[in-house]
């Protein structure tokens, strides 16, 4: 082994050839690594030692995840590319006959082109020009989907709109489904264990550059996406998990000072069996529910504004106003107006007053410490101004979405210890791996048995977020178009699997 004296070496590297050059700046990076690892694990007490532990513990199925990558159905991509490709030219032919025609624009409008989108809006139709700060800090006029979204508004504009937000999302796709795959027909990516401030993972296209995020697939996009032969896809998801984590958090929170009634009201909404509707009835009264349980739901799925029912407005305005949504900013995301929610927030909290008074707390210890550490042990500190209404929210969303991380990771680590569940992707709030589809019906309920995680609450009251299950035979929802989709677990698959031939390889091997 060549030695190689770095206290004496020219700061240039002029004494060493190109393959010494690397070999130095290797093994500096390694003994550096080194040394800061002794320096700051001194540091560790046990809350971020046991951070740490969980975060080394966690790169095995990680790592493997990040191996396997999943399979593309490269003949069924094929056909979806080529349609979507035909509806972008038809959109496109229609888009630039009416710019031409219409608005006598000679050559037409690039509807990829900010520059000239911009034109057509601001100075073709004369539409009022919203502004948006760019990368630099400065304000400059916007064509983004939110401003196109709110332009559209406008009767003049309204078409354009409409086909350049139709165009975007096909191109978009069409972008997605042609994203080159390995040799083996796998999209791989990263998964990143310290992505997120929350504790979450992140992702994004591998190492090799190849890949892409696979956390962030269009749910329409996801049928693509297929098991190895004589498998089955597995999904399971946490369901409300960030609603019932803040529901644990006021319990927590409060269950000393305040009392059962008060503590639990928002976990016992979350436990009821259905969240939504029982929001629904606690923040609009009025409404006839009537003493009939069954009548209840279908009430709170009758049109309340717009095209959205008032289980949706729930389920929206619910998750906005837990997060220290404030109407200005909602009605601006969700598109209903500010007196509604302004109407609905005041119900809501009416009905749950311990989620404003988490919100409070929250803020308070945020400001006495710089930290906050959720159910599960994490801790984060905030580096920002305290009293920054964007630090606040972060502080806000940090240990319900904290604890959401923890729980689908712990579960992750359960699998994986069984070497007949293939994970492929954490999503968040979901997992998805194969078994073999002769197992299924036996595997699946005892993944769902490993993924539970059981927390105790102060008074002995203990806390899960359930599960749900769905199996498939491709990433897709299962529907008429796509039979073999993923379907809700119901005790047992009784589908036949499909016969399904993936690329020309694949028929080869069929046919030998």
């Amino acid at each position: 082994m060549k030695i190689i004296d770095t206290s004496t070496l020219d700061p240039e590297g002029k004494d060493l050839n190109p393959s010494e050059v690397y070999w130095v700046y290797n093994a500096l990076d390694c003994c550096l690594t080194s040394e800061l690892r002794d320096v700051l694990k001194a540091k560790l007490d046990e809350t971020r030692g046991a951070t740490y532990a969980e975060a080394l513990r966690m790169q095995a199925p990680v790592l493997e995840m990040m191996l396997r990558g999943v399979l593309v159905d490269t003949s069924h991509r094929a056909r979806v590319v080529k349609d979507f490709e035909q509806k972008l030219e038809h959109l496109n032919a229609a888009f630039q006959r009416i710019c031409i025609e219409g608005l006598g624009l000679e050559g037409g409008v690039n509807w990829n082109s900010p520059l000239q989108v911009k034109s057509l809006m601001y100075v073709s139709l004369g539409m009022p020009v919203i502004k948006k700060r760019n990368s630099n800090g400065a304000m400059e006029p916007s064509v983004d989907r939110e401003s196109l979204e709110q332009l559209s508004a406008h009767y003049h504009a309204e078409l354009f709109c409409n086909f350049i937000l139709a165009m975007r999302d096909l191109g978009k796709a069409i972008g997605f489904l042609k994203t080159p795959l390995d040799r083996d027909n796998r999209i791989r990516c990263n998964f990143n264990l310290a992505g997120t401030n929350t504790g979450r993972m992140s992702s994004s296209f591998n190492d090799f550059g190849t890949g892409t995020n696979l956390q962030n697939v269009d749910r329409d996009l996801r049928y693509i996406f297929v098991p190895d032969p004589g498998k089955v896809f597995v999904n399971i998801d946490l369901e409300q998990a960030d609603s019932r984590n803040v529901g644990a958090l006021c319990w927590e929170m409060f269950y000393e000072s305040h009392g059962e009634k008060f503590a639990g009201a928002y976990l016992d909404a979350c436990e009821s069996g259905d969240l939504h509707t029982t929001v629904c009835r606690m923040a609009w009264q009025g409404l006839p529910w009537g003493d009939d349980p069954k009548g209840w739901k279908p009430l709170a799925n009758q049109i309340a504004y717009r095209n959205l029912s008032y289980r949706d407005l729930a389920k929206k305005l619910g998750h906005g106003t837990n997060y220290y949504g404030k109407p200005p900013t909602m009605a601006k995301h969700s598109k209903v107006p500010v007196k509604q929610i302004i109407e609905f927030q005041s119900n809501y909290f009416a009905a749950f007053p311990c989620i404003p008074e988490w919100h409070k707390e929250t803020i308070r210890r945020l400001q006495a410490d710089s930290s906050l550490t959720h159910l599960f042990g994490r801790q984060r500190h905030f580096f920002g101004r305290l009293d920054d209404q964007n630090v606040i929210n972060a502080a806000i969303a940090y240990c319900p979405q904290g604890m959401t991380g923890e729980e689908i990771n712990q579960g992750l680590f359960a699998l994986w210890l069984d070497r007949r569940f293939e994970l492929f992707i954490q999503v968040h709030d979901s997992i998805l791996f194969q078994v073999d589809q002769r197992e299924v019906n036996t595997l699946v309920p005892l993944a769902l048995e490993l993924l539970k995680v059981t927390l105790m609450l102060k008074g002995g009251r203990e806390f899960s977020v359930p599960l749900e299950a769905e199996v498939g035979w491709n990433w897709g929802k299962s529907n008429a178009a796509n039979p073999f989709g993923l379907s809700k677990w119901k005790g047992e698959e009784s589908r036949t699997p499909p016969r399904r031939i993936i690329n020309n390889r694949s028929v080869l091997q069929e046919l030998l």
